[in-house]
């Protein structure tokens, strides 16, 4: 995949990270479901469609509160992850661009978007995304990122990606709302929406995963480049870290009413 406005054009892909995908970025604290079915979302007698599901993390994780789930993912690495990690559980799963699903009218009562919203082609999936929800439907976008002006290893690890991948945009996050681009309203209305702290609990060794897995590691650098960057970065912790650790975090929650 490769977009201008993502790590200045430079090409990725999230399929070479599965592995990594789908051992280390399985991290969400209970407290990150509990915000989505207090607010009556993803829950028993829903139809739910998960975009960008990579190793189908939410699904799995909220396959107990009783919806019916389907994932789209561009990556096929990350939809065969996916369903090794769901055996056994009614997920249905498929390889395929967002940009191309087309699935009937009146299909879902909710769809979901987490850690992917900003990939997409927003002018060309919002009417398929408005007509595939049943009447009052709901579009719920979610999103967790650490804070590396508020944690020092995180800011010690990002400072780390930058120097192998100088134009990674995902660095220097701070709290704020999920952008919505201007199109979606004239079909959807912004019903909730909210930001709050999260602890994520890590050790050396799932901290190195997770930011090996990141686009400006795993998905992006060559195999030497990404073997030199962890060499450094498991020395960097051994360094500067515990052996286990709380990475602050932020996460954001916004839920669209389909009008």
């Amino acid at each position: 995949m490769t977009d201008k406005t993502i790590d200045g054009g430079k090409p990725f892909d999230w399929g070479r990270t599965s592995e990594y995908y789908a051992k280390f970025r399985d991290i969400y604290p209970s407290e990150f479901y509990e915000k989505i079915t207090a607010r009556g979302l993803c829950t028993d007698g829903q139809s739910v469609l998960d975009l960008g599901t990579g190793t189908g993390v939410l699904p799995r994780n909220m396959y107990s509160y009783g919806a019916k789930w389907t994932g789209v993912d561009i990556a096929e690495n990350q939809i065969e992850q996916a369903r090794v990690l769901s055996r056994g559980m009614d997920i249905d799963y498929l390889a395929m661009p967002v940009e191309d699903i087309d699935f009937p009218d009146c299909s879902f009562d909710v769809i979901t978007a987490c850690q992917c919203f900003w990939y997409f082609d927003h002018e060309k999936i919002v009417h398929k995304l408005h007509s595939m929800l049943k009447p009052d439907g709901r579009l719920l976008l979610l999103y967790m990122a650490w804070l590396p002006f508020e944690d020092n290893i995180a800011r010690a690890s990002e400072e780390l990606v930058l120097k192998y991948s100088p134009n990674w945009s995902g660095a220097g996050e701070t709290v704020h709302p999920i952008d919505i681009p201007k199109c979606y309203f004239e079909q959807f209305e912004l019903v909730y929406h909210e930001e709050y702290p999260l602890f994520v609990h890590f050790t050396r060794e799932s901290w190195n995963g997770r930011m090996k897995a990141c686009r400006g590691i795993g998905a992006s650098l060559s195999d030497i480049e990404i073997a030199k960057w962890e060499e450094e970065h498991k020395a960097l912790l051994e360094d500067t870290a515990p052996e286990e650790f709380d990475v602050k975090h932020y996460a954001a929650i916004a839920e669209l009413n389909a009008k």
